[in-house]
């Protein structure tokens, strides 16, 4: 089956820096809804359209198209009392950007100095090129339900969590706190 509109694509890669400096060796496939679902990026998506399973291929995509240029109005210096305790590096808040009346940015602890804290609302991949080596091992058909959802259900892909659970999704896991 070719990738095409509202297939699955199972596909093993590596992201590197343009200087081939590893960034992530894909332990887990990325398995996404093709088609415009916003569940890649869409250069690796106009890459893979209309290939097969077995298909390989190393391609680099700029910082406009991949997490954008690095923007340094998003990144602040807060004074630490106005953070919870215990604060450290990789701690994640949500917040707004200075001026900000666009929706709430993620911001990420990069440096914590005395009495200070700096907070960066960059992606942390923003302002690079990237490279990804891609590998395309699986390709099937979506499900009404998956197209419907706009995402992938199933193993690497979305749960709904219809148990107990609730509905907290893999990723949601850091520690989120609003800022003022």
């Amino acid at each position: 089956m070719k990738i095409a509109q509202n297939t699955v694509v199972s596909v093993n890669y590596k992201l590197s820096d343009a200087q081939n400096n590893l960034i992530e060796d894909g332990a887990q496939p990325m398995v996404y809804l093709h088609g415009g679902y916003e569940n890649t990026l869409p250069k690796i998506e106009e890459e893979l359209d209309g290939k097969d399973v077995g298909y390989t291929s190393t391609i680099q995509i700029e910082p406009e198209d991949a997490f954008g240029d690095y923007d340094p109005n998003l990144v602040k210096v807060e004074e630490r009392n106005r953070l919870p305790e215990p604060i450290e590096v990789g701690m994640q808040f949500e917040g707004m950007a200075e001026g900000g009346d666009e929706e709430p940015v993620i911001f990420t602890v990069t440096e914590i100095a005395d009495d200070k804290v700096v907070l960066d609302g960059n992606h942390p991949l923003a302002g690079m090129a990237l490279r990804f080596d891609l590998s395309v091992i699986d390709v099937r058909a979506a499900t009404p339900e998956e197209i419907t959802h706009g995402h992938v259900h199933g193993a690497h892909g979305h749960d709904h969590g219809h148990d107990d659970i609730g509905d907290s999704e893999e990723g949601d896991h850091f520690r989120s706190q609003p800022l003022q």
